[in-house]
C-alpha cells in the first residue's frame, strides 16, 4: 500500500492523535447554512448558447496569466484549475486538466465554492478567504473507505464535521484532498502541524461540498471527489491552480 513514505501503523497513529484538536482545525475548512447539490460537467467560461470554447490541445491552462503558470511544475501532468468567480465572491469551477505531450486536455468541470468570503493573496486564521497561488496535491483521506484513491488515503472517524455544525456540513469531510498550504506533505491530511505558524492558517482542503462557501477550502460533488480521488495521480504530480479569475489572469 502506497502511503507516500509513511507507514499505515504511523498514519493511523497520527489520524488519532489529531482527533483531539480536529474540532479546532475542521474550523479552516467548515460553514454554516446552505444545501448540497452542486452541478457537475461545468465549462469555466461562458453560459449555454455562446461559442464553445477549444478544450483540447491548449498550449497553456486556460485564463491563468504568466506569474502563476511559472510556479506550476515542469513535470506536473495533473492541474485542478480553481476559477473563483470574483475576489468577494463563494462561487467557483473546478476543472482538471491533463497534459498529454507538450499540450493540455480539459478532462472534467464541475461547479463548487471557495472561501465564504472569496479570496486572498495573504491568507489568516480566520479571514474566511480561500488562498490565491500553485499547490501541491499529495495525500487525501476521510471519514469514507477508500474509494480507489492513487493519492496516500488515510480513513479516519477523526475526519467527522462536528455535530453541533448545520446538518447540512455533516458530511464536508466524508472525502477530503489536502492542498499544501502550510502542512506537511505524506501526511494525514489532519496532521496539525503548520510549518508557517498557526497565525497563517491550516486545513485547507479540497472536501464535499455543501452548497455554500467555505471557511478557506475547495469544496466539489461527492462524484468529483470521487472522480478527483481515482484520478490524480503522483506519479503525475498534480497540482492545484486557484484563485478569483483576475489573480489568475494576472
Amino acid at each position: 500500500m502506497r502511503m507516500g513514505g509513511v507507514s499505515g501503523a504511523t498514519r493511523t497513529r497520527v489520524a488519532a492523535a489529531v482527533c483531539g484538536v480536529m474540532v479546532m482545525s475542521l474550523a479552516a475548512c467548515g460553514g454554516s447554512g446552505g444545501s448540497s447539490g452542486a452541478k457537475a460537467d461545468a465549462s469555466p467560461r461562458g453560459k449555454a448558447g455562446q461559442t464553445r470554447v477549444r478544450t483540447t490541445d491548449l498550449k497553456s491552462i486556460p485564463d491563468v496569466g504568466a506569474r502563476l503558470r511559472k510556479q506550476i511544475p515542469a513535470n506536473s501532468r495533473q492541474v485542478v484549475a480553481v476559477y473563483g468567480e470574483g475576489r468577494n465572491d463563494a462561487d467557483s469551477t473546478i476543472v482538471l486538466y491533463t497534459k498529454n505531450g507538450s499540450t493540455w486536455d480539459q478532462t472534467r468541470s464541475w461547479q463548487g465554492h471557495n472561501g465564504k468570503k472569496g479570496w486572498t493573496t495573504n491568507h489568516e486564521e480566520g479571514d474566511k478567504r480561500s488562498p490565491v497561488g500553485v499547490f501541491t496535491l499529495s495525500d487525501a483521506g476521510g471519514v469514507l473507505a477508500d474509494p480507489g484513491a492513487k493519492l496516500p488515503y488515510t480513513r479516519s472517524a477523526s475526519f467527522q464535521a462536528p455535530r453541533y455544525w448545520a446538518k447540512s456540513h455533516w458530511h464536508d469531510f466524508d472525502y477530503v484532498i489536502a492542498i499544501d498550504y502550510n502542512r506537511v506533505k505524506g501526511t494525514s491530511p489532519n496532521d496539525p502541524t503548520r510549518p508557517q505558524g498557526q497565525s497563517k492558517g491550516g486545513s485547507i482542503w479540497l472536501h464535499m461540498d455543501h452548497g455554500s462557501g467555505t471557511s478557506a477550502c475547495v469544496s466539489l460533488s461527492k462524484p468529483g471527489m470521487e472522480y478527483l480521488l481515482r484520478t490524480l495521480d503522483p506519479d503525475r504530480h498534480p497540482v492545484i491552480v486557484m484563485g478569483d479569475k483576475a489573480e489568475l489572469k494576472a
